[in-house]
């Protein structure tokens, strides 16, 4: 048994949707996790949470020890610093005070930065090296060798919660913790460490420490949410796969417009890939009796982009947003900024002077972190511009808007405001899916110039199902799913709780439903013989 547990020996255990996983090590975990006892508990969660990183990533698991050790040791740091300045102010003049304070906050700040930077710059060196190698060779005409280093699974993820942790002991917003272990589970907890979400300390770390006892009802919610996960994965993000990979692939072999068909399939299997694998994470975490913080909420519903980025992986939003957006934001030299365009500009486009320079930090990054290529960056970028644009022009639009009597609260304005905003961010998706900067220009000037409607045809469609092994049979599958999908979006929008309303009809009526939904994901899930198992498409992020 102990020699089957091989180092590194199951990356497809990362696969929340796996046999493996789904089969064998959650139910083995949830077992062995019952049967400890009470005080226990919190132990055998974060044994299992380790054994999960040493089963996929084997020796790499250093990284996340040595995280946890880091984080600990500056968080006490830190604390030591602010006991001494209170020890400090307490005993000296009061006009003494405030230069004790500026001295210690310096000092705290230094120990601070120097954390975060040995986190951030463990990125950069495994992430970026060779994106930064290639590009000096190229601008310089170098030949510079670029060393081939392996990215653990998970590493942008638990980085980004150590950082978060840091940055709020400085803040005073949570006090240092002298717990290691209790650290160490909050930043390996196994549901969430390959695809997120980026939890806070302060959110999660004690509840996990709590470790109850599972409790009936959070096992039978937990896993309805996990098989509805199940569905998005298996019937569409992976039945749609074979198409999306024809038709960006060979995009030279079809008409324009399907490039954009393209576009909407991929954005499609994004969605229900990395939502599904969201499900997967918070229907776990809810058996044990935790609640982490949703990464999605029915995106596709925004009325504008910036709302989009407030639905659509909401974790490393609002990490982007309290860690790089507020600091450089609230910096003095940005604050001095601001004061002089107020003065010179108003008070609309002043304040958007300094928050424009914040938002394209903001942006660059995020473009960044989601890969090490160009075609990445033009997708951040794309996405200020739009954003941008709509910090510019929001007062005269609302004023056009008034005019006209359009408001969000009128039906179809609302829906074409939905469907505008899925348009650009296809577009958008068309960038991030293309392997480089040359495919993404080829894909959007096959759409923009080559649309070519007069050749739009059935045929174009079938020869792609041909070429990727499908069939029409597949996207009617796939368009029901999405259908249901839509529907219960409709109605969690509308504030309707489908699980719980659910659990409160008669036993013969919740049975059937998850049944139905089983037999359903069994019946058309894209698996089995022949099939090629798609990895969890963020893992990788």
């Amino acid at each position: 048994m102990l020699t089957a547990l091989r180092a590194g020996a199951y990356p497809d255990l990362s696969a929340y949707f796996s046999l493996l996983y789904l089969g064998i090590f959650l139910p083995a975990c949830l077992i062995a996790y019952s049967l400890t006892p009470g005080k226990y508990k919190k132990y055998a969660l974060l044994l299992e949470s380790l054994l999960f990183y040493w089963l996929i990533s084997g020796v790499y698991l250093v990284y996340l020890l040595l995280s946890v050790g880091a984080i600990y040791g500056f968080g006490l740091w830190l604390r030591s610093i602010f006991a001494a300045r209170d020890a400090a102010v307490k005993a000296a003049e009061k006009a003494e005070r405030k230069a004790i304070k500026k001295a210690y906050q310096k000092k705290a700040r230094h120990v601070m930065t120097l954390g975060v930077l040995l986190h951030i710059g463990l990125i950069l060196v495994l992430k970026y090296t060779g994106f930064f190698l290639e590009n000096v060779n190229a601008l310089f005409g170098l030949t510079v060798a670029i060393p081939a280093f392996v990215k653990p699974l998970g590493l942008s993820f638990f980085i980004l919660q150590s950082v978060s942790y840091l940055v709020d002991v400085y803040r005073q917003t949570i006090s240092a913790d002298g717990n290691v272990l209790r650290l160490g589970l909050y930043l390996s907890f196994f549901p969430g460490i390959v695809e997120g979400p980026i939890c806070r300390y302060g959110d999660t770390a004690r509840a996990l420490w709590e470790a109850k006892p599972i409790a009936y009802e959070n096992l039978c919610l937990g896993l309805q949410r996990i098989a509805f996960g199940l569905m998005k994965k298996l019937v569409i993000a992976d039945r749609l796969n074979p198409m999306v990979e024809e038709l960006f692939s060979r995009n030279d072999a079809y008409p324009g417009y399907m490039s954009l068909v393209g576009g909407v399939l991929y954005t499609l299997q994004l969605y229900a890939d990395f939502s599904g694998s969201m499900d997967a994470v918070c229907g776990t975490a809810q058996i044990f009796g935790l609640t982490v913080p949703e990464n999605f909420r029915r995106p596709f519903f925004s009325k504008n982009i910036s709302e989009f980025w407030t639905r659509w992986h909401i974790t490393l939003g609002t990490w982007f947003r309290d860690y790089i957006f507020y600091p450089v934001t609230m910096s003095g030299p940005l604050k001095k900024l601001t004061g002089a365009a107020r003065k010179k500009l108003g008070n609309h486009f002043g304040p958007l002077v300094a928050g424009s320079i914040a938002l394209l930090c903001v942006w660059f990054s995020n473009g960044l972190w989601h890969g090490a290529a160009w075609h990445y960056v033009a997708f951040g970028l794309y996405h200020f511009v739009l954003i941008l644009m709509g910090n510019i022009f929001a007062p005269y639009l609302k004023r056009v808007n008034d005019r006209l009597g359009l408001s969000s609260e009128k039906k179809l304005f609302h829906l074409w405001q939905m469907l505008r905003t899925t348009v650009l961010v296809i577009f958008g998706e068309l960038i991030f899916r293309a392997d480089s900067m040359s495919m993404a220009f080829t894909l959007l000037k096959n759409i923009f110039a080559h649309f070519d409607l007069t050749g739009f045809a059935y045929n174009d469609l079938k020869a792609a199902l041909s070429a990727a092994d499908c069939d029409v049979l597949d996207l009617l599958i796939v368009g029901i799913t999405t259908g249901i999908v839509l529907v219960i979006s409709i109605l969690q929008e509308k504030g309707i709780r489908i699980r719980e309303t659910l659990n409160e009809k008669p036993i013969a009526i919740r049975w059937a439903v998850w049944y139905a939904l089983i037999l359903f994901v069994i019946i058309f899930g894209a698996y089995g013989v022949g099939y090629t198992p798609i990895d969890p498409m963020y893992a990788n992020f």
